[in-house]
Parts: C-alpha cells; structure tokens; sequence
C-alpha cells in the first residue's frame, strides 16, 4: 500500500517526522514551522536542513491561504497549550471568533476549508489541556471535542509518560486520535464496545498496553454549541470530567483513569551519557556546586516582595545530582546555559558535576545524535528545541499502531 500523506503542522525541528517516517509508512507533503517571537526562525533552519526545504512553509499559519496546503490523510502537530474561549462576533453571528492568535483554530480552519478533510489527526499537547482553565475546569478540551465533533470526527486520547514504558525520559503528554466519519476506523469505533476499545483494542491501547477497572469508567454528553460551552462548561466544578484516558463520538464521552501496563526493559538516564571526553564547558566550576545545591535543595525561609511585602515560602528537595538508574526528570526549554538552576538537570561522572550536553538531551528524546547541531545554532537553543520537543519513541508507536489499524 502507498505511504499515508501527512501534513505536520507546529513542525518545530521535526519529531512528529522523525517518528512516523521510522515506521516506514508516511510521507510528510507539506510542514510548517513559525515562531512568532523571534527573528531568526532557527527551529526551521534545523528542519530545513534536516529535511530539505521542498513542501516547507516557514510563514505564521494563520496566515497561510488553505489552497496552499495540499490534501493529506493525516494531519500531525503539537500546537501550543493557550486559552480556547469563543464567541460570537455581531457580523458574523453564525461564526464563531477563537483568537487568531490561538493556533488550535488554524487546525479547525484548514479542517473545515478543506473540500478534502485530512482523514485521521495526530495530536499532542501538554496534559494541563485536560483541566484547563482553572475557573472551567475541562472546558478547553471539551470546545475541541465538540468542535472536531462538528467537523465530522470522532477522537480518542490518553496521557502517555514515555517513561511508563521504558523511553529514557520522564515526560507527560496527551496524545489524540481524530477518525473522520468517512473512514472504516469511525465506524468501527462506532460498533465496538468503548470500554474494550480504551482498555484493548483501540489505537492507543494496542500501541501502549494499559491497566484500566471497567467499573470506574464514565460517561457524559457533550451538548450545545461552543459558545455555550465556553461560556458555561462545568462552571463551579473543581475537578475536570476528563480522566487520562477517553474516546469522544457523537457527542458521548466515555473516559476512565488507567496505569500503563509494561514489564519489559527500562532506559535510564544513565543510558544516554556520553562515552570519552566531555566538553569543559558543561562541568560546574566546584565553587558554583554550593549555589546549585542551594537551588535544588529544600526550602522553608522568609522573602520579602518587591513592595516590602514578607511571605514564607516553601519547597521540596529534589535529587541532587540527577539519578543515573532512573529515567530522567522531564526536560524543560530552560535547560540550557550555565547559571545556576533548580530545573537543570546535573549528573555526577568521573566525580565532577556537570550538565547534560545537548546530544545527551536529544537523546533523551530519541533523537538521533546531533539532529539539531547546526552552524548559527547555540547550546542554550539546542536545549531548548528539546524542551519543547516530544519524545520520538510514542509518535513512532502510535504512528505503527494508527497504521495497523487503518489497513486491518
């Protein structure tokens, strides 16, 4: 069977690619990477180099004509975590208005402009998704549950720790799964128990084995248009209907809380360290190693504001140094630079502190070594293309798993 077409959108240096095209049965057709905040684009610099420049768009989507993306089967991304409220606009009352600025409406534009839709999405964002904002709690996921719903697609998702299942790196994220009304998938969803599909056979299930009690599992009705939704989803309510694990379809949630199910060989950080001579650069001056102590170690003191204002302040120790036998903690865009920091990771080898180097945080991702190494291209940028990055590994099995599916 020919290769399934995607278009990868919020593409930044290319691990939706990097994890599709491991399995062997996608063609990206079209990308597009934009950051908004800065001149230099140096995250599609790195794609380009990497992929080449054919069928890459490196302009704000928002702004890209729907005609000039070409038609896929598969649409990918991990668009930013932003606030999705709608309303209605007076000339336009039918319509509805997200902000421009709010990238999950590029995806519903290019969606419903399309005279052919993408048959199947791919998604990813952080979990927060499931519980923001804080006022409504579930009230962001569910205007994208209802408004995927009105596009003609049904959707499963779930949070998936790569380290769960034995990736080098503790990181959280949601992945979702659209399935046009079109397609066998849909329908086959439609016939098929939901409960055994979240817990066995579903796309997600069968890619990342999980622990589920079918007696816990919950439903509810998603009903109302999105300005309703966004004004009124579960106001009042502390806690988000949306468990870590669910399957949206004609306007019935069904979602429970599930563990991972996986007993077989575990990364650890301590895997992915380089071999030989480290650069000088990333080993702690020992007399900085009090001050990164400091930061990493327990707190209970007095501060004061800068209006004079005197609070307490409080917070946990963590491992210092990073613990080599575990996988490590979840890589933030802030790792790198030398200053002193509580959310850097430090490892402790040849009895010297030091940071990681950024082939050991692309590894961390599954990375292939020196993917983002580019002449113009700092170690602090570096870090911080992995700290937005996802883990290749999960996309490359979701990727086999959707693929199966479709062809089975």
């Amino acid at each position: 069977m020919d290769k399934l077409r995607v278009i990868e959108l919020f593409a930044g240096v290319g691990g939706f690619r990097l994890g599709l095209e491991q399995t062997g049965h996608y063609k990206i057709v079209w990308s597009s990477q934009w950051e908004p905040s800065t001149k230099t684009q140096h995250a599609s610099m790195v794609y380009e180099a990497r992929f080449g420049p054919e069928n890459h768009s490196n302009s704000d989507i928002s702004e890209v004509p729907t005609p000039e993306i070409p038609d896929a089967d598969l649409l990918v991304g991990g668009f930013p975590c932003q606030d999705y409220s709608v309303a209605t606009t007076l000339q336009n009352s039918k319509g509805l208005i997200g902000n421009k600025g709010v990238l999950w409406w590029s995806i519903h534009r290019i969606l419903s402009e399309k005279k052919q839709p993408p048959k199947y999405l791919f998604l990813e964002n952080v979990d927060r998704l499931l519980k923001s904002p804080s006022n409504q709690r579930g009230r962001d996921f569910a205007i994208m549950l209802k408004s995927l719903e009105q596009l003609g697609y049904a959707v499963e998702w779930r949070v998936i720790n790569a380290a769960d299942y034995g990736m080098p790196q503790r990181r959280r994220r949601i992945f979702f799964l659209g399935y046009h009304k079109s397609t066998k998938l849909y329908k086959k969803l439609k016939k098929t128990d939901t409960k055994s599909w979240l817990l066995e056979n579903g796309v997600l299930a069968e890619a990342f084995p999980v622990q589920g009690d079918a007696s816990t599992i919950k439903t509810l009705d998603i009903m109302g248009d999105l300005v309703s939704l966004s004004d009124s989803f579960n106001k009042g309510q502390k806690l988000s209907p949306f468990e870590n694990t669910g399957v949206f379809i004609e306007g019935k949630v069904t979602t429970t809380k599930t563990s991972a199910s996986y007993d077989a060989v575990k990364m650890a950080l301590g895997d992915v360290l380089l071999k030989g001579a480290i650069p000088e650069e990333f080993f702690i001056a020992p007399e900085d190693v009090p001050k990164w102590a400091y930061l990493k170690g327990a707190k209970k003191e007095v501060r004061t504001a800068k209006n004079g204002f005197s609070y307490n302040y409080s917070e946990g120790a963590m491992v210092f140094p990073d613990a080599l036998d575990n996988a490590s903690r979840t890589i933030i865009t802030g790792e790198g630079g030398k200053s002193p920091s509580r959310f850097k990771h430090v490892v402790r080898t040849d009895n010297r502190f030091r940071r990681l180097t950024p082939i050991e945080l692309e590894r961390l991702n599954m990375f292939p070594d020196n993917h983002t190494r580019l002449e113009g291209i700092s170690d602090t940028k570096r870090a911080f293309f992995m700290g937005n990055a996802l883990v290749v590994g999960v996309v490359s099995k979701i990727g086999a798993s959707l693929h199966k599916k479709i062809n089975f």
